[in-house]
């Protein structure tokens, strides 16, 4: 049986179910794992598998107070026809790289991938542990997340799902995508503030326990959609474990044979799920993480010092506008040793001092990593140069990715066969790519898709088709002190 714990060392001990539902854990610090669970099958054994049937093993794995039964109805009514691609997850070869392909979900972002699932994980949890109190998800998105949890958690009976995004600091079709959201139960604000105002607002009010309490009286109970939440996480690792297996299916690799996963990171929810699969025994090299000009990972990989004071950029790959990175306290709270006390101190100076830096044990652990970046101009130069060269179209987040790839083989000479974790569709950021490649400016977000479609011939996500049209639902705008007044708002 496999417990969850929090990475700050308190006894707050719960099984999957009742982490799923609480979000974060009362010492502020997040859900790990008391143990990491190793592959229950032998790789090759699993290399014919559907996705469906890799993921159920995946997460039967982590979260073994669900019964076989209940996580087969999470998974099958999670990864259905919801998806564009039968396989749920293409993987494409371009240039020198494997493309995973995260994106055919309902929103065209790899979020969907987990949040497809969290819903029915969360309510599976609620009956078991007969919860019956109304779950309010409070989450905080730097773009994709807000979409993917409002698409997944819309009328779902018993809950509530409050999104704040940064105003101006999201493409113009990821804000119509939420701001068009549909649903009973569902609240889009835009604050005034970036990622980071939105993300540490979010988790006052999770460690507000007066506010907590106020809610408890009118029925409710907050929860979250964010990769913090362990049921958003775990989920993501079943498909790095599937990539391995479909490598080795297509007789890409042998078994055993290592691979290097490289991932465009803001929040380290998606590479940390990488770092899992590799502790569960997917043979990794390198987990390569990929920042853009908010380089704060790069830095803290290359010298175990993670600092905040610094400019914030707004980039053309807006996902990874983040300077406070919060699934990397989970890292840390693995590279220690399981020292909670020695996690929260370095929390406590993020906090108060904006930095820390880790220990030699910790360092030692960050050399499974590489860290790069890519500006802005790097990027659409490497949009460009994949498309004319290779005929692949990619968004600016996979991009990052691969232009860090492209540095590390030149600075290593590795030529170990790697997976890119592509984020989303080019059509999210059709302006960016559409110049990237060289085409005219267009009026808008939405002329771009457009123009991108006719030249392109790639097909436009179903979630994308006929966004300019639909009718704006949601208008509200906060400033970033303000969240809780939001929340509210909402609930009455």
């Amino acid at each position: 049986m496999i417990n969850y714990i929090s990475t700050r060392g308190s006894k707050d001990i719960k099984n999957a179910a009742q982490a799923v539902i609480q979000g974060i854990s009362h010492d502020k610090g997040l859900f790990v794992p008391d143990s990491m669970p190793k592959l229950s099958e032998k790789l090759k054994d699993m290399a014919s598998k559907s996705y469906q049937e890799i993921a159920l093993s995946v997460i039967k794995s982590f979260f073994t107070d669900y019964t076989d039964e209940e996580l087969k109805t999470c998974v099958y009514g999670a990864y259905d026809e919801k998806f564009e691609a039968k396989e749920i997850v293409p993987i494409v070869k371009a240039g020198d790289a494997f493309f995973l392909e995260l994106y055919h979900g309902r929103t065209a972002a790899f979020k969907d991938m987990a949040l497809s699932i969290l819903p029915y994980l969360m309510t599976t949890a609620m009956k078991k542990e007969k919860e019956d109190k109304k779950i309010v998800i409070l989450t905080a998105t730097s773009g994709d997340t807000g979409k993917a949890a409002l698409e997944g958690f819309a009328d779902v009976p018993n809950t509530e799902i409050i999104v704040f995004f940064p105003n101006e600091g999201v493409s113009q079709v990821q804000e119509r995508q939420m701001v068009t959201q549909e649903g009973k139960n569902t609240h889009v604000f835009a604050i005034k503030g970036n990622f980071d105002d939105a993300q540490t607002g979010v988790k006052k009010i999770f460690n507000d326990d007066s506010f907590a309490e106020e809610l408890a009286k009118i029925g409710c109970k907050l929860s979250s959609a964010n990769s913090i939440n362990i049921g958003r996480l775990i989920p993501q690792v079943a498909y790095y474990v599937y990539a391995y297996c479909k490598l080795l299916e297509k007789g890409e690799i042998t078994e055993g044979e290592k691979i290097n996963i490289v991932v465009p990171t803001g929040n380290f929810g998606n590479i940390l799920a990488a770092y899992y699969a590799k502790q569960m025994g997917v043979p990794v090299a390198k987990l390569i993480c990929a920042s853009n000009e908010n380089k704060v990972l790069t830095d803290f990989i290359n010298t175990g010092v993670y600092d905040i004071r610094r400019e914030f950029y707004l980039t053309n790959s807006p996902s990874m506008d983040i300077l406070i990175s919060s699934n990397l306290e989970r890292l840390l709270y693995h590279l220690s040793g399981g020292n909670g006390a020695e996690i929260s101190a370095l929390m406590e100076s993020l906090d108060k001092e904006k930095n820390y830096e880790v220990n030699s044990e910790i360092k030692q652990g960050l050399r499974d990593f590489y860290g790069g970046f890519a500006n802005i101009e790097e990027t659409n130069e490497t949009i460009g140069n994949m498309y004319n060269n290779n005929g692949y179209l990619m968004d600016t987040h996979t991009a990052v990715a691969y232009k860090v790839y492209e540095d590390y083989k030149k600075e290593t000479k590795d030529e170990t066969v790697t997976i890119i974790a592509s984020t989303a569709s080019a059509y999210k950021f059709a302006d960016s790519v559409a110049s990237s490649i060289g085409m005219a400016a267009e009026e808008d977000g939405f002329a771009y898709v457009e123009a991108l479609n006719k030249k392109t011939g790639v097909s436009v996500p179903a979630g994308l088709k006929g966004l300019k049209d639909k009718e704006i639902l949601h208008t509200g705008v906060v400033d970033k002190d303000a969240l809780k007044e939001a929340v509210k708002k909402s609930l009455k």
